[in-house]
């Protein structure tokens, strides 16, 4: 397991990458965009900056979440990084809710999309940078179990779609001068709006109590009966309070004629395998067998 001081490190320093990408991105974007007057670039750029955001929260999560145990929260503060990729999602819905509402506008009152060599070039480049940035951010998410990380980077790949389309679209309108920009628009934005709506349910489940891998607990369960003095493990639950902090119970099956100190030491034995490997920590209940 990472340590949890690593793991927060590492996503805060992988999200000044995504930032500092963004930034310079939409920039690039929103010059392109407005001399081309193209709407689908101008909200590919609109979309870095809703991605600079959510970089910002998923720095300020991971900070929030890193915040030891008090009085008030015995299981420490994990679960905001929940409520960061919840806050990252409702971002993107926002984003391809305003996306589509401008792009209906501009189906309505077309107006033609200037293109030019400089800016099909820049669009290129970004097709290229959006997808080594998501699936360099999107990797780091899934090392460290970070759900608004993988959010990021998920949102990145998914970037560099948009931008082939809207590269595409440039192309047949200087090849045939046949303008599909706002048609383009309508469609991405209907596809960040379903993009949007699915990264919302993965952390809602969690705070409603997904069900735990069944890989996970079997895993578990075969770790604690492979300890020596226990006979099989039984009865396994396990509370989810962040994506690197689980509590749990389980109950073993030993020898009705051991002493208490020899129990003690068993369940002892259990909890602190599981606590090294897995990072959770378990009550240990007992059956006994003759």
């Amino acid at each position: 397991m990472i340590k949890e001081s690593s793991r927060k490190s590492t996503i805060v320093k992988t999200s000044y990458v995504g930032i500092g990408t963004n930034i310079l991105l939409a920039l690039f974007k929103a010059i392109v965009g407005l001399v081309a007057n193209s709407i689908a670039i101008v909200l590919d750029a609109l979309n870095n900056l809703t991605d600079v955001l959510s970089s910002l929260i998923t720095i300020i999560g991971a900070k929030l979440a890193n915040r030891p145990a008090d009085k008030g929260h015995p299981y420490g503060h994990g679960r905001i990084e929940y409520f960061s990729a919840i806050i990252i999602a409702f971002i993107v819905l926002a984003a391809g809710i305003t996306s589509l509402i401008e792009s209906a506008k501009k189906i309505l009152n077309p107006e033609p999309s200037q293109y030019t060599y400089i800016s099909v070039s820049i669009i290129a480049v970004a097709v290229v940078v959006k997808i080594v940035l998501g699936n360099y951010v999107s990797k780091i998410g899934k090392t460290v179990n970070s759900q608004a990380l993988s959010a990021s980077g998920a949102d990145a790949s998914f970037d560099a779609v948009i931008s082939a389309a809207t590269l595409i679209s440039a192309l047949i309108m200087m090849i045939w001068g046949i303008s599909v920009d706002a048609w383009l628009g309508a469609l991405i934005s209907i596809v960040i709006i379903k993009a949007g709506i699915k990264m919302v349910m993965s952390p809602v489940n969690d705070l409603m109590g997904r069900r735990i891998d069944a890989k996970l607990t079997k895993s578990i369960k075969q770790d604690v009966a492979s300890i020596e003095g226990v006979n099989g493990a039984y009865d396994l639950l396990l509370h989810n309070y962040g994506p690197e902090k689980m509590v749990g119970s389980v109950h073993i099956e030993i020898a009705d004629t051991l002493s208490a100190s020899e129990i003690y030491m068993i369940t002892k034995n259990v909890q602190r395998k599981i606590r090294e490997k897995y990072n959770i920590f378990l009550t240990v209940g007992i059956y006994a067998i003759n």
